[in-house]
């Protein structure tokens, strides 16, 4: 079918916590790629997403700290949304589904079912906590999961091994919120009948999507199908969530995987006013970019409600991507074992793409994979550095050095078969990545872009043209074949940034500003053109895309891996209200010294004069202080934390007698006292204003 337009979704992460890198390579980074891609193919294509905010896991979380929910939600909301924004996940709008918008879709969408006489009215036997006054969703029962003896399974899902659940099948069933064992009541509940819908499903799916969805999306469907679908609860006793609005429905909400895919609905209608476009017009391709956790609700149960609701389009495609683990072992948030997007930031600053491109180079497409931080370093040095970097590098260099530093003139009389064959390389590597996108194949996208950047250092190493250089006082004319290089070179370089743009996009932005021209370069119909730069206009010098990853960066990080694993499975003394990821950010306290020990340490107070970077040291600032008695000056690593301009006239607490120390052929003459804040960010242990540049504190 050719669509006239596309809205793409990316599903909307739970704000009870952070990102992590397996969220990103499992549904974020694919989504943009594939909308970066169509919007340079100047198509028609939304992009939306938001906060989950009702789910079970949020009220827990509110409960462990003593906070409401809406308070839970708002801290990691303002994070989320954040954490997308630094690493370029370009949403045309990222909404969530605590605000009215929201809640008035849900239930005009609810209330339509209802009136149509879609539910079936069940009373039945629930779990209900005796001690905590409550009766339980399925998230709130854990138990030993039948299938793989995992003990901390939920009464809907096994988070180990993947199966769907009922509380019902768990083994030795427990309540979540008072450990108490649940006793049965009843109450009354709304099921949509999944089970009349299933050979509507089989025709859809088994027949009508074999050939285009992946093949362990259409497994699993196909294996859910074969095992026979029932009708399903669609409300749960809460006060959290979107209300049930009928009649008799008091405490009642709709439950989260009947509201939570609504909110793709309700942030398009936040977005444009031409929402049902996008959603009820039938030249509309809707794909929805998944976790395989999510599957069967948006492969099964979301579009059999849209079916049931009527007027509204069906997903085109589900391109749902395997799990992603960290170092050999499963991602866990409870365990804190996992690599949080935005700590990754503070720790890289500006090397956002750099995890991009290791991500979709490692992407779990197909089966599981597993991100190690030995392999971001060897992806980074070997193929974003030495291979990408290098070639455009060299590219410039050579330009400014044999070609005055503007782009030359290719001439047709001396090209020979080196040079069409790199050109023709460069025109089908447009329809080979093109190809991979539209199959939803990033990782083989990716590939093509590194290979073409690999097959034009080959080219060049074979050209030498710093070679052809020494003998032009024998044979002027050669500088034709220097030319021929350098162009062909340069308009590949301009070809690498409209391939490499839905990847990494913000070295496509700074390959526009080296080349001098408009991001407008960038659009998709220029792949593949030999004529991107206009001879003889003067090219910007090069900057160096991406930096080398050192060995004890990388040291640092799976050295903080590992100490946050372990702060999280020391025993607890006393219950507190801090979150899971504020509890193992809190390091064990170092051995106990004497008085005497303390009193060495010579604490003073002072201002911050001046503060300016250090030159190749990323995490570094060079800081001057007012001592009172003296000027000192000292480093700090808290470059990625600060910017120079934002500190200057802060107050500061000094260690003012530890031995000086030279970093980058810098003396520091000191050390400045900081802490971190709950979400991992530094900030100053100062001194009051009262008190005077140079007095102790003690």
């Amino acid at each position: 079918m050719d669509y006239k337009r596309i809205l793409v979704t990316a599903a909307l992460p739970y704000a009870n916590g952070p990102v992590h890198i397996g969220h990103l390579a499992g549904c974020f980074l694919p989504s943009d790629i594939y909308v970066r891609y169509q919007r340079a193919q100047k198509r028609d294509v939304k992009f939306v997403c938001g906060s989950d905010e009702h789910g079970v896991p949020i009220t827990i979380r509110a409960m462990k700290e003593g906070i409401t929910p809406q308070q839970v939600v708002d801290k990691y909301h303002a994070i989320i949304k954040d954490s997308f924004e630094q690493m370029g996940i370009s949403f045309d709008i990222y909404s969530r589904t605590s605000n009215k918008t929201h809640h008035e879709t849900a239930q005009a969408f609810f209330k339509k079912l209802y009136d149509d006489g879609v539910f079936e009215e069940k009373e039945s036997e629930q779990y209900y906590d005796e001690e905590a006054k409550v009766f339980l969703a399925d998230r709130y029962i854990v138990g030993t999961c039948p299938v793989c003896s995992n003990d901390n399974a939920y009464g809907d899902q096994c988070e180990k091994c993947g199966t769907s659940l009922s509380p019902e099948q768990l083994i030795n069933p427990r309540s979540a919120l008072s450990n108490a064992t649940p006793v049965k009541r009843s109450t009354k509940h709304w099921y949509f009948p999944l089970n009349k819908y299933e050979q509507w499903l089989k025709e859809w799916i088994v027949e009508g999507k074999k050939d285009e969805w992946k093949a362990n999306v259409y497994g699993q469907c196909k294996s859910w199908l074969d095992s026979g679908l029932f009708p399903r609860a669609m409300t749960r006793d809460s006060n959290w969530g979107v209300p049930v609005p009928i009649e008799g429905a008091e405490g009642k909400v709709m439950y989260v995987w009947f509201d939570a895919p609504i909110g793709y609905i309700s942030a398009t209608k936040e977005l444009t006013p031409m929402w049902s476009d996008y959603w009820q017009k039938e030249d509309t391709k809707l794909v929805h970019f998944i976790g395989k956790d999510n599957i069967v609700f948006h492969c099964i149960i979301f579009p059999a409600m849209l079916k049931a609701h009527g007027g509204f389009v069906l997903p085109d495609n589900v391109p749902a991507n395997e799990f992603l683990n960290i170092e050999g072992d499963k991602v866990s948030t409870s365990r804190n074992w996992a690599v949080w997007v935005h700590e990754y930031i503070k720790d890289f600053p500006e090397q956002q793409d750099v995890l991009r491109y290791v991500l979709c180079a490692n992407a779990p497409e197909t089966k599981d994979n597993d991100f190690t931080w030995k392999d971001f370093q060897d992806r980074t040095n070997n193929e974003l550095v030495s291979v990408f970097g290098n070639f455009i590098n060299r590219a410039f260099v050579l330009m400014h050095k044999l070609c005055s530093g503007k782009v030359p003139k290719l001439h047709e009389d001396v090209m020979d078969d080196a040079d069409r064959a790199l050109i023709e390389e460069i025109q089908k590597s447009k329809a080979a990545v093109e190809s991979a996108i539209e199959g939803y194949k990033f990782r083989d996208a990716l590939y093509e872009v590194i290979d073409l950047a690999r097959k034009g250092n080959k080219y060049m190493q074979d050209k030498e043209p710093w070679i052809v250089a020494k003998t032009l006082a024998e044979n002027p004319d050669n500088q034709k074949l220097i030319d021929n290089c350098l162009h062909i070179c340069l308009q590949l370089t301009a070809n690498l940034a409209i391939l490499a743009n839905p990847f990494l996009p913000f070295t496509a932005k700074k390959l526009c500003g080296m080349m001098k021209v408009v991001d407008r370069m960038l659009e998709w119909e220029n792949a593949g053109k030999m004529n991107l730069l206009n001879v003889g206009y003067p090219l910007k010098a090069p900057e160096l895309l991406f930096r080398k990853i050192e060995d004890d960066e990388i040291k640092a990080q799976v050295e903080k891996l590992h100490a946050n694993l372990v702060k999280t499975q020391q025993p607890q003394v006393q219950q507190n209200a801090t979150t899971e990821t504020e509890e193992a950010a809190i390091p064990a306290q170092k051995p106990e010294i004497t008085i005497d020990d303390f009193a060495k340490i010579d604490l003073r107070a002072g201002t911050i004069l001046h503060a300016e970077k250090v030159e190749k040291a990323d995490k570094l600032l060079k800081l001057e202080i007012d001592l009172g008695y003296e000027k000192r000056t000292v480093l700090s690593g808290i470059a990625m934390h600060f910017s120079p301009e934002d500190i200057i006239g802060k107050r500061v607490t000094v260690v003012a007698n530890l031995a000086p120390r030279k970093m980058r052929g810098i003396e520091s003459k000191g050390m400045i006292l900081m802490a971190q804040n709950e979400e991992g960010k530094l900030i100053f242990v100062a001194p009051t204003d009262a008190a005077m540049n140079g007095s102790e504190v003690k």
